[in-house]
């Protein structure tokens, strides 16, 4: 008797069971248009497979686990040893070792390699955002190891390896390897210019003795790590293994894991070096510029996260909806919640779009994709990562009440969506990079505008937001105080034009509508009523 009181109606059914990938049209889309024909049904398969996986209740199940089992920091063995250890639940380990044999690190390793690992990327997001930092870490660090050709031909085969070989070994005895990352300082945050860990010359050439502390150390359980520290000529990029190769322990004194709002899964510390062993990587006094192609690719990560972030929201609202029946009808029949939908889908597919532009850009290669990304990458990371947290707060809302509650999946997004407009480097960081890239490197500006240009004529009010921000280009000076409006409209202009040349009309015309031609208002859900909402809904919606 008791039971039927308690009988379930009108609840959508679980989001599981369902290919992440394939159901995510704007994600596939942008595959097939900048993938090498030749390549495509071998990535659709891997591709097809991951999103399978990732879609999976068990997958999905880990994700939890892994989130409400944080990490755990042992300093001392039982006999007062130091041994400086982070403990991970086993989920972590699982989601890890499928991250790592699913390429997350491989993208220099293979052809059309950024595009693939971004898809991935996008996907791998939706199951645990928390893995992906020492993914990104170790897929990063390629570029800042090649400038020492030694350095790259042993470490790289290691890094872009897909076996996840877990545990404190000597690299050179280990299957794959993982790396972290250490910058910040106390007193220097993103000037890292005052850093003021310090680096010794040792008799070897090439070897350091680092002493100092880092506030902020990426993946503190990784087997290396590039570090920032003052050699006698300047600060310079060091590498740090955690072992070292007579199977002895570097010293890496880890002192505390943070307990951050979010990404709960992954451990992020502070270490302090007594003089520890490390290699330097590329010359003495240029460690900034050494670094640089690593906070390029981990900025570009940032948009990928927030991507995939952004893209299970959405689903997750657009299937709510699609089950959940109010006054008579389908939530997502009803006009108010449907212009929501769509108007979270249009941020959604943006991100992802401008996301995919950008790792093709790295496949390419050539001086103008560089000159593009020099511009795009930090407007892009600026922009992207800061509509993450709206869209998933936004999203929690098409909920109700159920989206506030942990089970739903949304709190966890939630808390993980301002991340990466924090991380490397926050958004006026971000701000002033492109103001530094339009003062004194032209060719930046020149690549932004053609490619924006390809899009000229196709949609009058991105003619309009194109020939405003020429205006505003043409006048630099207070550069400083208006640099985020400034990169707002960059990123802005640089989504319309890519969105009018790719993705389908209605998607183009509300956004062009809302974003560039000022017919929208501060809150999603404020889309123009004649627009046609419904389509964009549709493409939007996950099917399980």
């Amino acid at each position: 008797m008791a039971g039927t009181t308690h009988t379930v109606t009108n609840q959508p059914p679980p989001l599981v069971g369902y290919d992440i990938y394939s159901t995510d049209r704007a994600l596939t889309a942008a595959v097939e248009r900048h993938l090498d024909p030749a390549l495509l049904d071998e990535a659709h398969g891997d591709l097809t497979a991951l999103g399978r996986a990732s879609g999976s209740a068990q997958l999905q199940e880990w994700g939890t686990q892994a989130n409400e089992n944080p990490p755990r920091l042992r300093t001392h063995d039982r006999h007062g040893h130091r041994v400086d250890e982070v403990e991970f639940h086993p989920a972590w380990h699982r989601l890890l070792g499928k991250g790592v044999a699913a390429g997350l690190t491989a993208a220099w390793a293979r052809p059309g390699g950024h595009v693939r690992r971004a898809a991935a990327f996008l996907v791998w997001t939706q199951v645990e955002a928390g893995n992906l930092c020492p993914l990104s870490m170790t897929h990063a660090a390629v570029p800042a190891l090649r400038t020492d050709p030694a350095l790259a031909a042993e470490w790289e085969p290691r890094l872009t390896s897909m076996v996840y070989d877990r545990g404190l070994r000597p690299a050179r005895l280990k299957a794959g390897a993982l790396f972290g990352m250490g910058m910040t300082e106390k007193q220097g945050g993103s000037d890292v210019r005052a850093n003021t860990t310090s680096a010794r010359p040792l008799a070897e050439e090439g070897t350091y003795q680092l002493t100092g502390h880092k506030w902020f150390c990426s993946a503190p359980m990784s087997d290396g790590f590039l570090v920032l520290a003052q050699a006698p000529g300047g600060l310079t990029c060091f590498l740090v293994p955690r072992v070292l190769e007579d199977g002895s322990r570097n010293v890496f004194l880890i002192q505390r894991l943070k307990d951050k709002l979010g990404n709960r899964s992954n451990a992020s510390g502070e270490v302090e070096f007594d003089g520890t062993w490390a290699r330097r990587v590329g010359e003495e006094g240029r460690g900034v510029r050494t670094i640089i192609d690593m906070v390029a690719a981990t900025r570009l990560d940032c948009v990928l996260g927030s991507a995939g972030l952004m893209r299970q929201a959405v689903a997750q609202a657009v299937h709510h909806c699609t089950y959940r029946e109010a006054f008579g009808a389908r939530l997502v029949e009803q006009p108010l919640m449907r212009n929501v939908l769509a108007d979270l889908a249009l941020e959604s597919e943006a991100a992802t779009t401008l996301a995919l532009r950008l790792a093709a850009a790295c496949d390419v290669g050539g001086e103008q994709e560089r000159a593009l990304l020099r511009i795009a990458v930090p407007a892009a990371k600026y922009w992207v990562a800061k509509r993450c947290t709206p869209v998933t707060v936004e999203a929690a809302e098409c909920l109700g009440g159920n989206g506030y509650v942990e089970e739903s999946g949304l709190p966890r997004l939630v808390r993980e969506s301002p991340l990466n407009s924090i991380w490397e480097g926050a958004g006026n960081v971000q701000a002033l990079d492109v103001v530094r890239a339009l003062q004194r490197e032209p060719q930046a500006l020149g690549a932004y505008l053609q490619e924006v240009g390809k899009a000229r004529g196709a949609d009058h009010r991105l003619d309009g937001a194109i020939k405003d921000l020429l205006t505003e280009l043409a006048d630099l000076d207070g550069i400083e105080g208006r640099a985020r409006r400034l990169t707002e409209r960059l990123a802005l202009v640089l989504q319309g034009s890519l969105l009018v040349r790719f993705a389908p009309p209605e998607v183009a015309d509300a956004f062009c509508a809302s974003r560039l031609g000022g017919d929208g208002g501060a809150a999603f859900g404020t889309l123009p009523h004649t627009l046609d909402l419904a389509s964009v809904v549709e493409r939007a919606r996950p099917r399980s």
